[in-house]
């Protein structure tokens, strides 16, 4: 393995750190922080005429206030299918259906739920954070390999450290995005 080898691995190992970190930012997105957001509805699956379809694709999701989302479908009769799906979805959100389009209230945010959300952002950070260390421990074993197979000494400890350097900076961006959506949901 050459020098070349080793900058892919580490270019490889920084990727997919990036990866964790994007997919830690669409879940904190989901986590409603007190204000209305249309991305609260993405995970949600509409049987649309047999098939999951996720809910933006059947219906326009906006904001009217800081505590108001509406969903207009766009066929008159998936009115009741997005209702159920939002239902189902578990948000902890009951949609109210005019006949025309699905409002959403959000109620105000308790401190005890403001306490759970927390946590809920904290566990996704953990798993972030999981997966940057095990993409570390994968980096890693791949230079030790290579090292067997006859890279330097020197060069095996080189890569290690910039595995490391690459690793705390990814885990330094998690806490910065937790403490951003913490401070994000406390505020009243």
């Amino acid at each position: 393995m050459s020098a070349e080898d080793v900058s892919l691995a580490l270019d490889i190992a920084e990727d997919s750190m990036q990866k964790a970190i994007t997919h830690l930012e669409v879940e904190l997105a989901k986590i409603r922080a007190g204000k209305a957001n249309p991305q609260m509805l993405d995970g949600i699956i509409v049987d649309y005429y047999g098939s999951p379809t996720p809910i933006n694709q059947v219906a326009n999701i906006s904001a009217v206030d800081a505590r108001t989302l509406t969903v207009q479908p766009w066929e008159k009769n998936m009115l009741s299918p997005i209702e159920r799906a939002i239902i189902a979805s578990n948000i902890g959100i009951n949609p109210q259906n005019d006949g025309v389009l699905i409002r959403l209230f959000l109620p105000p945010l308790t401190e005890e739920r403001r306490r759970e959300l927390v946590k809920r952002c904290m566990g996704e950070g953990e798993h972030s954070k999981v997966a940057i260390r095990n993409l570390r421990r994968d980096a890693i074993e791949s230079i030790k390999k290579a090292q067997k197979n006859g890279l330097s000494e020197d060069a095996a400890k080189d890569a290690e450290a910039g595995v490391q350097v690459i690793t705390d900076k990814h885990i330094a961006l998690v806490d910065k995005h937790l403490a951003q959506k913490e401070k994000e949901i406390m505020v009243v």
